[in-house]
């Protein structure tokens, strides 16, 4: 088994959303989804596994991406929070070009076509 870890996470909330971020980076980072919702004992499985490595939080703007977003300043307040425009509420359907200037803002390396 591989033992090489990415020093960059981003959690996502849904597969959909992974799919979408994968397309547009240019760097391994590990993208990790929630599913929309994580109970206690996955979190702390989680916050474990991803100690001591820059953390990325990328949920969508509305309710549920809301209640994620609070989890994740409470329970992991080193993480970093990226944002999309509310106008395109949700990750997977956010267009590319919106995706990487976010992930740039980060310095999260992006494919050029996308810039």
């Amino acid at each position: 088994m591989d033992s090489f870890q990415e020093e960059k996470v981003i959690i996502v909330e849904g597969k959909s959303d992974k799919k979408r971020i994968q397309e547009v980076i240019n760097e391994p980072i590990q993208i990790i989804c929630t599913n929309g919702t994580i109970s206690v004992t996955k979190l702390d499985e989680l916050m474990e596994d991803i100690m001591d490595r820059e953390v990325y939080i990328l949920v969508d703007a509305d309710e549920s991406g809301d209640k994620l977003r609070k989890l994740f300043k409470r329970e992991f307040p080193e993480a970093e929070h990226l944002y999309i425009d509310k106008m395109y509420r949700e990750v997977a359907s956010a267009p590319h070009q919106h995706i990487a200037t976010v992930l740039l803002s980060a310095n999260i390396d992006i494919h050029a076509q996308f810039l």
